[in-house]
């Protein structure tokens, strides 16, 4: 390494949800503030790997979850432990060797960090042709475990919870290589925010009842325009923050047909400030992400989950409602009557709020860089006994 050049950390990602990215931005961000002797690399796996194919394939993995929703939490089940069928699917998705060791060459990290399951598996697979030697970091993005994140050559892992840690080691992994930190999220989910000073920031009343509305990076919850409507049947005025994300069709939509709403309505697409819209809010309405969930725990903001995808995000939501910092909307249907519920209640509310302190993730991102460079410092004391010896 020239002098003056910094060690780089490569993080692999992929764009098939926000939550993957967003964890690999967190821990970039963490570093600039904590660790700026270091350079980190953010890569999207999959664009490198496969750049002719990975529009295509994210297309028809997102159309094939929102549109066959049963039929991926079917395989996604039946691929929960390691068998035959996990095994199959590995060995099909944990190509691009070449293309992978090209980047370790131009990098040539310290270390890698992946957040992104399938990169974890081809790093895996180069450790074990012997072409790298490189300590893997993996960091599971959910709030459960699953065999398309465990490898054998991965070095550490990093998980939100015990109850993960200890479904990891039921899967075989041993305990000493897992650190529960909490789902890395960005420093701004960590600040004091002002919460008159800020809703008048948007021009919003810092008095009254605040429920934000996320879709996720990709859509919207439940049916979208129809859903939000039956919104006007709550008794009580209340305030709305829409997030559409990247739905730019939803966000014109129901910009159109909230006109007549007796709410008083923030519409917005795709933003970076939801920190501040969280701080503001009273109750949020969500998909069960694991990393938009364990934002709004970091802000103390109870959830109301509504129809999860069969798969991670339903153990998303028995995660968050078992730890008593979300209640689960069955169905869009009886959404406005949980909601009405949890607007009427304050004490609820205010024991969803001290249920979110157990957690302490206002530091994962920091905690999870702790683990991560304990794991290079490992590295470096195996390569000196090697040379050593």
């Amino acid at each position: 390494m020239k002098k003056g050049t910094k060690e780089k950390m490569l993080i692999l990602t992929g764009n098939y949800g926000d939550g993957h990215i967003q964890v690999a931005q967190a821990i970039q961000d963490a570093m600039q503030i904590r660790f700026p002797h270091m350079e980190p690399v953010i890569i999207d796996f999959m664009e490198w790997v496969h750049p002719y194919m990975n529009h295509l394939s994210r297309n028809v993995y997102l159309q094939a979850v929102k549109t066959f929703p049963q039929v991926y939490g079917y395989l996604y089940q039946k691929t929960r432990r390691q068998n035959t069928l996990s095994y199959i699917i590995k060995t099909v998705f944990s190509t691009g060797i070449g293309r992978m060791m090209k980047l370790i060459n131009e990098i040539q990290p310290a270390i890698v960090v992946c957040t992104f399951p399938l990169a974890a598996g081809v790093m895996s697979k180069l450790k074990s042709y012997g072409s790298i030697d490189i300590h893997t970091v993996t960091i599971i993005t959910d709030h459960t475990d699953h065999s398309s994140w465990i490898y054998p050559y991965t070095d550490q892992y990093i998980v939100g919870s015990r109850s993960v840690r200890d479904s990891l080691i039921q899967l075989g992994v041993e305990e000493t290589r897992i650190a529960d930190t909490g789902i890395p999220i960005r420093p701004q989910f960590s600040q004091s925010i002002e919460r008159e000073k800020t809703a008048k920031k948007y021009g919003l009343d810092p008095h009254m009842p605040t429920v934000l509305v996320m879709g996720g990076g990709c859509g919207m919850i439940g049916d979208g325009s129809s859903t939000i409507q039956k919104f006007d049947l709550l008794s009580q005025p209340v305030q709305f923050i829409i997030v559409c994300g990247h739905n730019e069709k939803l966000r014109m939509k129901l910009n159109e047909s909230l006109k007549i709403s007796k709410h008083r309505i923030y519409l917005t697409g795709y933003i970076n400030y939801v920190h501040e819209l969280m701080a503001i809010s009273d109750i949020m309405i969500t998909k069960p992400g694991g990393v938009t969930t364990f934002e709004a725990i970091a802000m103390e903001l109870p959830m109301l989950l509504c129809k999860p995808i069969p798969g991670q995000e339903q153990d998303n939501a028995k995660f968050l409602v078992r730890s008593g910092v979300a209640i689960h909307a069955e169905t869009s249907g009886d959404l406005t009557e949980r909601l009405s519920e949890l607007l009427d209640d304050a004490k609820l509310l205010q024991h969803m709020i001290e249920n979110t302190k157990q957690f302490h993730p206002k530091e994962s991102a920091f905690a999870s860089l702790e683990v991560i460079f304990g794991t290079i410092a490992m590295n470096n004391r195996s390569s000196e006994i090697k040379i050593c010896s």
